[in-house]
């Protein structure tokens, strides 16, 4: 029998496995904001994992913790010990300080029972101008989803973010924003690339020049950096190489320091905030401390999971203890050559300990249950933040199965998160 209890965001992500995606409605808003009515079917419908059809519930709770992990590691970053204590493994271009705090940063958290684990942080975040639209497309399937869906997004998505790169240009400029390259190795070929041009077309729509040019293809000459036939006034930064030392980044390299084009986000941004091996020192409440910071955010270092660097002399204790570690590169991206403790073979070992890996305490990712054939099957969840100067921009999901997080689960994909404060909902069910 039924009784009026309280629904939790995790009764709802084990037991609301409503479609709740308006697919047509998503595909027309981005066909919209893209101006091409011929978007979806080139680059959405083949990509058929991209978009969970369900939403992830968390308590609002959640969110204000990550929220406040968020902060105390920007905080941290400002301090002159941090910075010379991350800068000491950094390459040497990330001290030069141009000023930019860093576009559309990400901070990935596992959530559990426990609470928020700060996975990683990313300098290079993708997805956030899908799930902008991605949030506004659900429909609720019942009065208690319909009341979650009311509550409010963040913020209003595109204002935020054009007056985040309005701000990162006027950290070295006083003129108009006029012109910006959205840059990437072969842009066409990534996964992602629709963003692109959703990005592209955003910047146009409010009085901003933009393009999406291959890196190897930009042009440093008469002291401007080129994207085809123009100049570039900034850069929105998509790539990997952090330290941009591949010979196919050189022009934008040496524009970038020369002060030629704003980079967001820069070298500087990934190695004070990014870089893996810092994991290390924000998971070390008495190190935090020790660079001066506060002890009350210091304290927030419980929801980053003890990170070490792999060593020859921690080499044989951390094999023993394998299992309950992650091992991942310190210069990695994108989950590749990241290995979970449990399935490591000896020749696997060997090459971690040979090269730059940090062992990560393994978090358990949160849950979230979806329709799969006949049956219901639990996905993976972990939680991306995008963020500016410590501002949480807007959260998302990403469903998948595995070691780590994919887009070819059936079920998974992005998936908007809704904050419920608490006892937001009632509805009947079970006792």
């Amino acid at each position: 029998m039924g009784v009026q209890q309280p629904l939790t965001a995790q009764w709802l992500n084990s037991a609301c496995f409503c479609i709740t995606l308006d697919r047509e409605r998503l595909y027309a808003a981005l066909e919209q904001q893209a101006g091409d009515p011929e978007f979806s079917a080139r680059y959405l419908r083949p990509r058929e994992h991209l978009f969970s059809n369900v939403p992830v519930f968390h308590a609002v709770r959640d969110l204000e913790q990550m929220t406040a992990v968020v902060r105390m590691i920007e905080t941290a970053a400002r301090l002159p010990a941090w910075r010379e204590a991350a800068l000491a493994w950094a390459p040497g271009i990330a001290r030069f300080d141009p000023g930019p705090r860093g576009a559309l940063m990400g901070y990935d958290f596992h959530l559990s029972a426990s609470g928020p684990r700060l996975i990683e942080v990313n300098t290079n975040a993708g997805g956030a101008f899908l799930n902008a639209l991605l949030a506004k497309a659900q429909r609720a399937c019942c009065p208690e989803v319909e009341s979650a869906f009311r509550l409010p997004l963040l913020h209003d998505f595109v204002a935020t973010v054009i007056a985040m790169f309005r701000a990162e240009w006027a950290t070295q400029r006083d003129t108009a924003l006029q012109r910006i390259a959205i840059v990437d190795d072969g842009p066409e070929d990534q996964y992602l690339y629709p963003e692109f041009l959703l990005a592209r077309e955003t910047f146009r729509r409010h009085g901003i020049d933009a393009v999406i040019a291959d890196a190897s293809a930009l042009r440093y000459e008469t002291g401007k950096l080129w994207a085809g036939d123009a100049p570039v006034d900034l850069v929105y930064n998509r790539l990997v190489d952090f330290a941009l030392d591949r010979p196919e980044h050189q022009a934008l390299r040496t524009a970038y320091l020369d002060g030629a084009v704003v980079l967001t986000p820069n070298p500087r941004n990934h190695a004070l905030l990014a870089d893996k091996r810092n994991l290390t020192l924000l998971s070390d409440r008495a190190r935090l401390e020790g660079f001066g910071l506060d002890a009350g955010l210091a304290a927030r270092a419980a929801h980053i999971p003890r990170t070490v660097r792999v060593s020859a002399g921690n080499a044989a204790d951390l094999w023993h203890a394998r299992k309950g570690y992650f091992f991942k590169p310190a210069a990695g991206h994108g989950a590749k050559a990241v290995y979970r403790g449990d399935k490591l073979t000896r020749g696997v070992w060997q090459q971690i300990v040979a090269s730059d890996y940090v062992a990560q305490e393994f978090a358990p990712p949160g849950e979230r249950r979806v329709e799969a054939g006949a049956g219901h099957e639990p996905l993976k969840a972990d939680i991306r933040l995008y963020t500016y100067d410590g501002d949480v921009l807007l959260a998302a999901a990403r469903l998948y199965q595995g070691q780590t997080t994919n887009f070819r689960t059936p079920g998974g994909g992005f998936a908007p998160v809704f904050f419920l404060p608490p006892f937001a909902v009632t509805g009947s069910r079970a006792a």
